[in-house]
């Protein structure tokens, strides 16, 4: 058999031991175009997905993750594929023609059904029911629960989301609304995510909400919880214009606050947006911490993508040293005395293998990636100083913009634009050991 002729399938899977039965090979994703019909009440969805796609190989099969839904059609360049099977987390696609690498080729589904959740070693992620209305949080593999994709956050896309649903409930996706219509009792929403994003990142959010702008972001929420919200969300700005200083420009055309009527475990980003529960608005700012980590992964996580699961600290770390920041900006602890008090809490967990820089799939939310990673951001600013650090800082954000990150980037690129040869040695403590280490302490 000659190499032409050769058969060759894309993997089924992104190659990340973290996710093993996520992600596809094969081929990468440019763009995907949504088409959504969704019932409230019945929790009907139909949808057509058009993919934009290149491979990277020969391919006379590849995949894509997909859960929960049916498919009823799939066209491959305009043709029907000669084989395709859907098993419990993928579409498997022959196509009719094999595709040469580095052809740019177009996929569509359409598909339909009830959507739910999908289970995973971290609990029911994707697309959940809310009492009057839906939730979509879909880290880390939750995507396919609601689209076929490519789930894996190495593969970055560009989005629109269209979505037509009853008129009287207020629908919230990714990126900028560019069209709105309401004909026969049903709104039909069109969303334009114009910079890549992460299939995980990818949202909706439908309820009965009322919406204001505050100045650099907009709110969503239940009406009766206007009053909490009004008071609890009355810094944003002032947190988007600390974060700009410090990180650059804020990275996306918009940032949206949905406010769900349920409660919700813990606060969520997706790209563009921060979701919270009813719980977490007191009217007294007691989620303020809450409120400024998930505005910092817009450019920790969103725009700066980890291109495998284990560099989970790279968002996580960063996210949570901004709180410190937020707090230092607002009179509270310094961000010095709020590395002290964490890594004497740090310490206090009983000693285990925890490894930050590679924690497992199991624990990849432990808080421990949270805080050693803040703490070992603050160790690195402690040695270069502030300018420095923060030059840096928005040096980082600005060259890997809508792109991946990796520990070993990171690294390397911190000690080429401080100077400072220690930034391995401090990520080594605080990312790669066991032991806990000593503070540094300007």
């Amino acid at each position: 058999m000659t190499p032409s002729s050769q058969s060759n399938h894309g993997a089924a899977s992104a190659g990340d031991p973290y996710l093993p039965s996520t992600g596809n090979g094969g081929y990468t994703v440019g763009h995907y175009d949504l088409n959504l019909t969704y019932r409230v009440e019945t929790n009907q969805l139909r949808g057509v997905a058009t993919i934009t796609a290149t491979a990277t190989e020969r391919l006379d099969r590849f995949s894509l993750d997909f859960a929960g839904l049916s498919v009823e059609k799939v066209l491959v360049a305009g043709v029907r594929p000669r084989k395709l099977n859907q098993a419990a987390r993928k579409i498997v696609i022959s196509p009719a023609t094999v595709i040469e690498a580095g052809d740019v080729f177009e996929v569509v589904v359409r598909y339909g059904g009830s959507p739910h959740p999908v289970k995973s070693p971290w609990g029911d992620v994707g697309w959940e029911e809310l009492a009057d209305g839906v939730i979509v949080a879909s880290q880390p593999s939750g995507a396919a629960s609601w689209y076929p994709c490519n789930d894996h956050p190495s593969d970055k896309a560009t989005y629109r989301i269209a979505v037509s649903c009853e008129a009287p409930y207020t629908v919230v996706a990714n990126g900028r609304l560019v069209e709105k219509e309401t004909r026969s009792g049903r709104t039909i929403w069109v969303f334009a995510m114009e910079q890549p994003m992460a299939s995980y990142l990818a949202t909706l959010q439908i309820g009965r909400y009322t919406s204001r702008a505050t100045g650099d972001a907009r709110l969503f929420y239940p009406a009766e919880l206007a009053h909490k919200v009004s008071v609890d969300f009355a810094r944003i700005d002032d947190m988007i214009a600390l974060f700009t200083d410090r990180f650059g420009p804020y990275p996306f055309d918009e940032y949206a606050v949905v406010v769900t009527p349920d409660e919700l475990e813990i606060p969520l980003e997706a790209q563009g947006l921060g979701i919270f529960g009813r719980n977490h608005v007191d009217g007294a700012h007691g989620s303020d911490r809450l409120i400024a980590h998930e505005l910092a992964h817009q450019w920790f996580g969103n725009s700066l993508t980890l291109r495998r699961w284990r560099d989970i600290w790279l968002h996580e770390g960063f996210a949570c040293y901004a709180e410190w920041l937020w707090a230092e900006s607002i009179g509270g602890p310094t961000a010095e005395q709020s590395a002290i008090a964490h890594r004497a809490i740090v310490k206090a967990v009983p000693k285990d293998s925890l490894v930050v820089g590679d924690p497992g799939p199991h624990s990849m939310f432990d808080d421990r990636v949270y805080k050693r990673g803040a703490l070992a951001l603050h160790s690195v600013r402690s040695v270069v100083g502030d300018d420095r650090f923060f030059a840096a800082v928005r040096d980082w954000v600005a060259e890997n913009a809508y792109g991946s990150v990796t520990t070993e980037g990171f690294v390397e690129f911190f000690e080429r634009h401080t100077g400072s040869s220690a930034i391995s040695v401090i990520v080594d403590r605080w990312i790669y050991s066991v032991a806990v280490p000593d503070l540094l302490i300007r």
